[in-house]
């Protein structure tokens, strides 16, 4: 069976687009180009295709937001360059796209911590949420080798102001350190109150907010 081209995957992903789901990216900030596809269309598409580095190169760079996630499941992750990586991540077209590929391709490439250090400091929103997304990650298993107190003065001094893709990735580490060290517990969470971001964010019922004070407390309560 012949591989199939851009053009007949656009095709594909076309025929299974419907406008509720794309009413929903717009509202999540999608751009236009898009089809309204679900996601799990999209995974299945991936196991048919199967890993295609050089296709997945070519799916990207049609810039249409289900032919990028679609992209994120068939990339090899090691056989891109650090200034490759880094130049997808900078072309991420919205936060379904930044989430997919920093869990993906980002998370598995072998640079991730040198690209960590210098998105940590980048003013492009799309490389700084990767840069905090992988902080977050680091703080998840341990967060040996991160200045935590720094940490916490930067998101003090940033998150207000920080851009909406940034400051998600910024208030999971600021979560992550008040859930999994203690000692730094009481500080992250009233940062989290000082602040206020997703006070009043609506969750379903039996999920757990974003607001850090009550994401910290319901955690801990959990791991105890």
């Amino acid at each position: 069976m012949a591989a199939m081209t851009v053009e007949e995957i656009l095709g594909q992903l076309e025929s299974k687009g419907n406008v509720a789901r794309r009413a929903h990216n717009t509202k999540a900030g999608a751009p236009d180009n898009q089809f309204g596809v679900m996601l799990g269309d999209i995974r299945a598409m991936a196991k048919t295709l199967k890993t295609d580095h050089a296709l997945a190169l070519r799916l990207w760079e049609t810039g249409n937001v289900e032919a990028q996630l679609l992209a994120t499941l068939l990339i090899k992750p090691k056989a891109l360059s650090a200034d490759e990586l880094d130049a997808l991540t900078r072309s991420t077209t919205c936060t379904q796209v930044a989430d997919w590929l920093n869990a993906y391709v980002v998370a598995e490439h072998p640079e991730k911590d040198a690209l960590r250090a210098k998105w940590m400091k980048d003013k492009d929103r799309w490389a700084a949420r990767a840069g905090w997304n992988l902080t977050a990650s680091r703080i998840n298993k341990g967060g040996d080798g991160l200045d935590l107190p720094g940490l916490l003065d930067r998101i003090e001094k940033e998150l207000p102001k920080a851009k909406p893709e940034v400051q998600w990735t910024m208030n999971n580490a600021l979560a992550a350190i008040g859930i999994h060290h203690p000692e730094h517990r009481d500080r992250a969470v009233a940062i989290g109150e000082k602040i206020g971001l997703y006070r009043d964010w609506p969750v379903s019922k039996g999920c757990t907010p974003p607001y850090v004070p009550v994401w910290v407390q319901a955690m801990v309560k959990r791991k105890a």
